[in-house]
Order: C-alpha cells, then sequence, then structure tokens
C-alpha cells in the first residue's frame, strides 16, 4: 500500500481518484489547489502525488517546481484538462519538470493505476 496525495481543485474529480485508489490499496488524501501541498506533505508522509496543472490559487507547475525542492525522488504525475492553450503544452512542461507520468483529461483509470503502480510498486505498508 502507498501513500498517495491528490491535489485537484475540481472536488468530484479529486474525490473520484482518493476513492479509486483506496479501492486499489492505496492510502490517499485529496487536497483543492498546489498551496496546500507542502502543509499536507508534513502530516501525509507520500510515496506519490498525483496532481492536476490548471488549478486557481497554485497552479501545477508550480506546484512541481515546489515538491522538487524538498523531495527530489518523489514520483509525481501531472493531469490537466487544458487551460487556455491546451493540455499537451503543460503536460510536457509538467515532465520537464520532473513529472512521471503526464496524462490528459479525462483521464483513463486504468492507465492512471498502471502508472501509480509503476511508480510505487515496491511500496509497502
Amino acid at each position: 500500500m502507498a501513500k498517495i496525495l491528490v491535489v485537484d481543485d475540481d472536488v468530484l474529480v479529486n474525490d473520484m481518484m482518493v476513492r479509486f485508489l483506496s479501492r486499489h490499496g492505496h492510502e490517499s488524501l485529496g487536497v483543492y489547489d498546489g498551496s496546500m501541498v507542502a502543509g499536507a506533505m508534513k502530516e501525509f508522509i507520500c510515496d506519490l502525488i498525483i496532481t492536476d496543472l490548471v488549478m486557481p490559487i497554485q497552479e501545477g507547475l508550480e506546484t512541481i517546481q515546489a515538491i522538487r525542492k524538498v523531495r527530489k525522488d518523489l514520483p509525481i504525475i501531472a493531469i490537466s484538462g487544458g487551460g487556455r492553450v491546451g493540455p499537451e503544452n503543460y503536460l510536457e512542461v509538467a515532465k520537464q519538470l520532473g513529472a512521471k507520468f503526464a496524462f490528459t483529461k479525462p483521464i483513463k483509470l486504468s492507465a492512471l493505476l498502471a502508472a501509480v503502480e509503476e511508480c510505487v510498486g515496491g511500496v509497502s505498508a
């Protein structure tokens, strides 16, 4: 079981991912903006972060940069539905900043689970 922090400002998407990951044996916590990640990481020592990229207060690219300052080895999965320029541009930058995987929304849950397992396959409680 891995501990996974889910960051997405869309409450329905966030809650769905947390429930999905929990059903697949992972302990998951959802936060609703990148500005909440630093505080959550102090209380919830995670093995993986899944983050949306387009969020209102602190967007995902900035969040990835902040994570990399404190945990260079932490796997990150980036997801995006777009924004003004389309998701592909954001996702490419996310990978350049250190995201291991990058997916467009709507995300196929089978692809998400496969990426999660690749990121944390050896992690157990």
